[in-house]
């Protein structure tokens, strides 16, 4: 299997605004990077499998960088796409997978970090094998379709604004709520005003660890589930000690990024945020997921704010997770990409066709950056 590749950076209005507390200044537009990828001898118009690298300034990576890399990490994994080649060929499942590990090792090795745009060529890669061997992308990685449902997330903004769209995602069973802006209690009291459910609060490393302490009796009231991240990354010491004082799981988000992380993550929190971007796709997710439930963790499925394509990769690994919030492409005021079906219970639903299960829209209009 020789590879071709094409990629295209998408910016993608947000339904309404989406800030959270590291990037204030951000919260109109999503930009993310979307890839194909098919074999030299099918071309494009043949079977192309589809990835997507959201690139997020915080791990270092933008899209410029997601196309710098691109080309080095798919020389990379020129061996195993070879090997990939024959293996789906023979319908071999068991060396499908094999191969795909290999992969992303073989990624690993040859650049460091660049979480995104190895989960671009990850994704990419499985969704074509998966498309060559006709199985649904959670049957060729061997999981249940059976998923937890999804929560909806809201950005900071005035309390009143987050209540309404509270509101207005009423049907969602548990609301993840951004906080660490200036008004984060009045804004919990005035989502509990119009919802009933389950609150998860995500601080996006905005707290200090007293104002985290003296919050803890106000969010047990207000039933909130858990607490995301308060605290910057690197403050283990903080995140233990909030932790070891809350009656509410302490989840990592920024602190886990990779499976690596998850040992030094060991008696500190109760769970991790475990998000392809950040970890390199869906083959690396789901040995973080297995890892993280092996050492004990609450295991969380996060997102980025992708479209589609990044959602479905996730929701194929979600059987792995207590909580999922797999909620990016609902996000988007345009969603350029069509196949993925959220349940009436907001359960994503894994269809029977192989791949991905998604497609571009057609005359679906999204600027490219």
């Amino acid at each position: 299997m020789t590879l071709r590749f094409r990629h295209e950076t998408l910016v993608l209005p947000f339904r309404d605004p989406f800030r959270i507390a590291r990037a204030m200044d951000e919260g109109d537009r999503a930009i993310t990077v979307i890839l194909e990828l098919w074999e030299t001898d099918d071309g494009p118009s043949g079977l192309v499998g589809l990835g997507e690298g959201f690139p997020d300034a915080y791990y270092g990576e933008t899209p410029a960088t997601i196309a710098a890399v691109l080309p080095l990490l798919l020389k990379a994994v020129g061996p195993s796409a070879a090997t990939l080649g024959e293996a789906a060929g023979a319908g071999d499942l068991e060396a499908c997978r094999a191969a795909l590990a290999r992969a992303g090792e073989t990624m690993d090795a040859a650049l460091g970090h660049n979480g995104a745009a190895k989960c671009a060529v990850d994704i990419a890669l499985h969704d074509l094998v998966a498309k060559r061997l006709g199985l649904p992308l959670a049957d060729l990685l061997g999981l249940s379709r059976v998923i937890p449902p999804t929560d909806f997330t809201i950005g900071i903004d005035r309390p009143d604004a987050v209540a309404e769209r509270a509101a207005r995602a009423g049907r969602f069973p548990a609301l993840k709520i951004k906080v660490g802006g200036p008004a984060d209690l009045e804004t919990l009291e005035a989502v509990r005003r119009v919802y009933e459910g389950p609150i998860r609060v995500d601080a996006n490393t905005g707290w200090q660890p007293e104002q985290g302490a003296a919050l803890l009796p106000e969010l047990a009231r207000l039933g909130v589930e858990l607490v995301e991240q308060p605290f910057p990354a690197h403050r283990l010491d903080q995140l233990r000690w909030l932790q070891e004082r809350s009656p509410l799981p302490i989840v990592a988000d920024e602190s886990a990024v990779t499976i690596r992380d998850l040992e030094n993550l060991e008696g500190v929190v109760a769970g991790v945020n475990v998000k392809l971007a950040k970890c390199g796709g869906v083959g690396a997710a789901k040995r973080m997921l297995e890892q993280a439930r092996r050492s004990g963790f609450r295991t969380f499925l996060g997102c980025m704010e992708e479209t589609s394509v990044g959602i479905a990769a996730s929701a194929a690994v979600a059987s792995l997770a207590e909580w999922v919030d797999l909620d990016g492409c609902l996000l988007l005021a345009d969603e350029p990409f069509e196949g993925l079906q959220l349940r009436e219970d907001c359960r994503w639903r894994l269809g029977d066709g192989p791949g991905l299960g998604v497609a571009r829209r057609a005359g679906s209009a999204t600027a490219s950056a």
